[in-house]
């Protein structure tokens, strides 16, 4: 046998070395793979959640050298508009002095109520001290009902009304009055959520106490108050005369104003809400959800105030709370509660039929789509979510609707929100 035959056979025989040694490999990673798969499958939780990516964009920067103070409140109305009530001026002044000196040519604090088009585009902006009302020390918490009417809230010391004016901002109605719940003693106040000079009076047909939110039904023009930081309560008014027809305190209670020690997640659900009742929420199956806030728990009641159900959320969240407030998805059944928690700094999906948290996004931060102390949220007709963020945070962001997704245990409690992420 020639030299030039072996050398072909030898060749021969390592092509086949070489591309059965490839065919190995190929079938090592098709297995490797069939493998991964197979635990990942193991490690999903058979649960789809909505998922969400953060619009970095959005909204458009504020005309005017305008920045926002701490922005606690979120509203979206029929038109897909974005309405915001944020402190202006009131929290730059505190800790922002600099700006508010105008020393160069920033800052100054933008009007209270903001609003922006689909765009990002700011087409409104009103509000402050006026004739006629009496706006709060710390507003809180805006709301635009059926007829296009603007409510707006308060949390500040002496706040004890709550304000409704057109979208232009004229002054259509004030319901109690500023200082109402003024001790006849400075040493007043004394317990959780108390202010110092003042006293809650859950019970008070005419007055308020530090109110967080407000939500207006249609069907029955009722308005519904998250009453409040100084209060223990939801009161409901009739929205066209602001007549208290009814009110109730946890688990349907009446509300008892008798200070509290701060919450303990080891000892027994107390029978009275914590400071502050954060939001009272309905849903199109006209059930009321009710943020106790330093509770750590969502409850929910008939419109007449009957206890239905409650669920608990992160309960080793002392101080502030992990129940700030509430959103519910566009879809017909409302299928999930979206749950804004300024302290653990995420947005919680919930199932609302089970109140059983699938999954969450966001994370502490201030980059976009992390938060510093996420405060209100809100959902437009496309369900995207609209979140505010109070303290340092101090800003509008926008999560855009990315379909469903499921949810594994690789990814639980931390679905993607930046763009193109996976």
């Amino acid at each position: 046998m020639s030299n030039l035959t072996n050398l072909t056979n030898l060749t021969r025989r390592r092509n086949l070395f070489i591309g059965a040694g490839f065919a190995a490999l190929l079938g090592a990673l098709v297995v490797g793979q069939a493998a991964l798969e197979r635990t990942v499958a193991a490690q999903s939780t058979g649960v789809q959640a909505p998922r969400f990516e953060v619009d970095p964009l959005w909204p458009k920067p504020l005309p005017n050298h305008w920045v926002l103070g701490s922005t606690i409140g979120v509203f979206v109305d029929p038109d897909d508009h974005v309405w915001i009530i944020h402190r202006s001026s009131a929290t730059l002044a505190n800790n922002e002095k600099p700006l508010e000196l105008k020393t160069g040519e920033c800052c100054a604090g933008a009007p209270p109520v903001l609003e922006f088009d689909q765009a990002g585009n700011l087409l409104r902006h009103w509000g402050g001290p006026g004739e006629g009302y009496e706006w709060p020390d710390s507003n809180h918490g805006i709301f635009i009902d059926y007829k296009g009417n603007v409510w707006i809230g308060g949390n500040g010391g002496p706040d004890s009304q709550v304000l409704k004016f057109t979208k232009d901002g004229k002054f259509l109605l004030q319901i109690g009055k500023k200082g109402a719940r003024r001790a006849a003693t400075a040493a007043a106040g004394a317990g959780e959520g108390q202010v110092a000079g003042f006293a809650g009076g859950s019970n008070d047909e005419l007055n308020f106490g530090r109110v967080a939110k407000i939500y207006v039904d249609r069907q029955a023009n009722e308005a519904y108050i998250a009453d409040g930081y100084l209060n223990k309560r939801v009161a409901v008014l009739d929205a066209d005369t602001g007549k208290m027809k009814r009110w109730w305190g946890a688990y349907g209670n009446k509300p008892d104003d008798t200070p509290m020690p701060p919450y303990d997640p080891a000892a027994a659900p107390t029978q009275q809400f914590h400071n502050p009742v954060h939001c009272a929420d309905m849903s199109v199956d006209r059930f009321i959800y009710v943020c106790d806030r330093a509770g750590d728990r969502l409850q929910v009641f008939t419109p007449d105030g009957k206890f239905v159900k409650e669920a608990f959320f992160e309960t080793n969240t002392k101080n502030a709370g992990s129940v700030w407030d509430i959103a519910f998805s566009k879809d017909p059944q409302q299928r999930y509660i979206y749950m804004a928690d300024g302290v653990n700094e995420k947005v919680k999906i919930v199932d609302r039929q089970t109140l059983q948290e699938l999954t969450t996004f966001g994370d502490g931060g201030r980059q976009p789509g992390q938060f510093y102390g996420v405060h209100s949220i809100a959902t437009d007709s496309k369900g995207n979510i609209y979140t505010t963020e109070t303290y340092e945070g101090k800003r509008l962001q926008r999560f855009l609707a990315k379909g469903m997704a499921p949810v594994t245990a690789m990814n639980q409690g931390a679905l993607a929100t930046w763009p193109g992420s996976k």
